[in-house]
């Protein structure tokens, strides 16, 4: 019973925040997403190729979020967009706390769309909502069809869902259509993305959908 008391109330103070920072986003006029996968789905991959192709066309800044090391924030900063690192030193997940930290270090004024690269995890990021707008959880097909399935909170809570690493699909037991069924029986909603950052497939629609958010924002 105590453990439950202690997360709720973990929990309580994480939303109060994460209701500061939409406050704040919204003032700012600033699209949030919240990118959350496993470990190793090429979530970094698809940001930098996102970034590449949104060049010229929105103005973005990303958050990094890792167990340990900078090499992401590394990576992204190739890309000349404003962008922190936090390092949870062990932590499975963000929280809004660190995402506050992270934000009063960011130039954001003109920024259009901001990108939060969660801690590659499927479990406890699903339970700690960041201010955001989108979540996005990315799934690649080298994982197994099944994930839905095994991760059913993340699918439920997530408004997104990008399937990476398509150009793969010769070559791994995936079925795309058993994938999205399962998804959707959590979900109904959840909107679909497949591409590959090898190839380019898919992200005309991705980006496409990016740049939609944003004119409708502006209406």
């Amino acid at each position: 019973m105590s453990v439950v008391t202690v997360e709720r109330k973990v929990l309580e103070k994480n939303d109060q925040v994460a209701d500061i920072i939409r406050g704040q986003f919204k003032r700012q006029n600033i699209i949030a997403l919240n990118l959350l996968s496993s470990p190793g789905s090429g979530k970094t991959t698809l940001l930098e190729r996102t970034l590449e192709l949104l060049s010229g066309h929105i103005i973005s800044a990303v958050i990094e979020g890792d167990v340990q090391t900078d090499i992401d924030a590394q990576r992204i900063a190739k890309h000349h967009v404003p962008v922190v690192q936090i390092v949870t030193n062990g932590g499975c997940h963000l929280d809004a706390m660190l995402v506050r930290d992270a934000l009063a270090e960011l130039p954001l004024d003109g920024v259009q769309m901001l990108f939060i690269e969660n801690v590659g995890n499927l479990v406890c990021p699903a339970s700690y909502d960041l201010g955001e707008n989108y979540k996005v959880v990315i799934v690649s097909t080298t994982e197994g069809d099944d994930k839905p399935v095994k991760y059913p909170k993340m699918f439920r809570v997530a408004n997104v869902c990008v399937l990476s690493k398509i150009d793969l699909l010769d070559h791994v037991d995936f079925d795309i259509d058993r994938f999205k069924a399962h998804a959707r029986m959590i979900n109904p909603d959840l909107l679909f993305f497949a591409t590959s950052a090898e190839t380019g497939d898919g992200f005309d629609k991705w980006t496409d959908w990016l740049r939609q958010l944003l004119k409708m924002r502006s209406l």
